[in-house]
């Protein structure tokens, strides 16, 4: 895996899983909507889901628990936003997300 992947976006989305332990998530623009990326607090990005635009990617995560960063002001006291390089790593328990398993449509 560790294939590097592009991200422009640092517009920081967070859920907190466990104690110690949060998934993040940024999206970007696309010709067909945005792509939302997963990943873990060391940058391995997991999964990814695709939305028609930005309103609809901010519903879908705000509906799954995740919060946006830079609304969240006492984040900064006890998370750190994962650094670029982002590459892809295998989540030990495959594609969470886009499977459905831990993702919530309505």
């Amino acid at each position: 895996m560790n294939e590097p992947v592009e991200i422009q976006s640092r517009d920081y989305w967070f859920k907190v899983i466990e104690m110690l332990q949060q998934n993040w998530a940024l999206f970007d623009p696309e010709p067909e909507g945005v792509v939302v990326y997963f990943f873990g607090d060391t940058g391995g990005v997991f999964d990814q889901l695709r939305f028609p635009s930005p309103e609809e990617a901010t519903l879908a995560l705000q509906r799954n628990g995740f919060r946006r960063y830079a609304d969240d002001a006492s984040a900064s006291a006890f998370l750190r936003c994962p650094e670029p390089p982002f590459v892809r790593r295998d989540h030990p328990n495959g594609p969470i997300y886009s499977s459905g398993r831990f993702w919530r449509n309505e």
